[in-house]
């Protein structure tokens, strides 16, 4: 480390101690670790794509990028195995709007194709993959490599409240810099980096990592509540309770759903009969795992 180097890590140690700022680092990319026989661990892998747009079924992948990681029964990170990053060629030109916010263009992936082999392999003895949308992310993998529809899902986005542990959002930007980094972001491989990072960190709150807290909940079964043929009228009482649409396009009933915990399956059906519907009430129930949360199946 050069003197310069060393008066400036002097500096930002100074600065992070007061009250008056905060110091915001450069994340380092973790090198590749050699993982130890007598070690317990197990292996997740980290998964971002982008996307020609927002629709999984017309819209293209562009770009795929993974990391693949180790951690301990804790949820403490062990270290990275590998990474994987390469482009897909749309059938259409990539859209303006795309390329600005990704810096992907039409002549980096000229030619270019994922390789579903190089993918399966990849993926094939890790036991969950995280996403920090992947409500969006596992669609569109399912849709292109099928060795996804037989995985563990977690979401970092959602799986983790995040403002219960004092953040006022959960973009993974912003997540990143309140754990102290800045990164590039909107590239694949490197939005995954920063996520490793951002489940790397200590939740005050709990003194565990944010993946022992994301672990611990995608492990938990969730209740898929439908509320079919409830009265437009209350749609806003059933969206502030933190129900979403759906249109039916999909093959879902076209209705408000919301999910829960399986406790508070019957709080949310007296909900729903003194509410909403004003009787007694069955509604649709649909039980979710790791294995089918966010897939395009539920």
């Amino acid at each position: 480390m050069s003197e310069t180097d060393m008066t400036l890590a002097g500096m930002a140690e100074a600065l992070a101690k007061s009250a008056d700022y905060r110091v915001l680092r450069r994340l380092v990319p973790r090198p590749p670790y050699t993982p130890s026989v007598d070690q317990t661990t197990k292996t997740g892998v980290l998964l971002d794509v982008e996307t020609t747009g927002l629709d999984q079924r017309k819209d293209e992948v562009i770009e795929l990028g993974m990391v693949k990681f180790d951690y301990f029964p804790d949820g403490s990170i062990a270290g990275v195995r590998e990474t994987f990053t390469s482009f897909n060629e749309p059938t259409v030109p990539i859209p303006p709007e795309v390329t600005a916010l990704t810096g992907i263009t039409d002549e980096m992936v000229n030619g270019q194709r994922i390789d579903e082999d190089a993918v399966s392999s990849f993926v094939n003895d890790t036991v969950i993959v995280i996403a920090h949308n992947s409500g969006f992310d596992r669609k569109f993998a399912e849709r292109y490599w099928p060795i996804f529809q037989r995985k563990a899902w977690g979401c970092s986005a959602t799986e983790v409240e995040w403002r219960k542990h004092g953040f006022e959002g959960s973009r993974l930007g912003y997540l990143l810099n309140g754990a102290g980094f800045f990164h590039q972001a909107h590239r694949a491989v490197d939005d995954c980096r920063a996520l490793l990072e951002l489940l790397a960190f200590q939740l005050p709150a709990t003194g565990s990592s944010a993946l022992a807290v994301l672990l611990e909940q995608a492990r938990k079964k969730t209740i898929r509540v439908w509320a079919e043929q409830s009265p437009f009228d209350l749609k806003d009482a059933l969206k502030r309770r933190g129900y979403r649409w759906s249109d039916g396009s999909d093959g879902r009933p076209r209705s408000w759903y919301v999910d829960i915990d399986e406790s508070k399956l019957n709080d949310e059906i007296a909900f729903l009969k003194a509410e909403i519907y004003l009787r007694d009430v069955e509604p649709r129930l649909q039980t979710l795992t790791a294995f089918d949360r966010f897939s395009v199946r539920s």
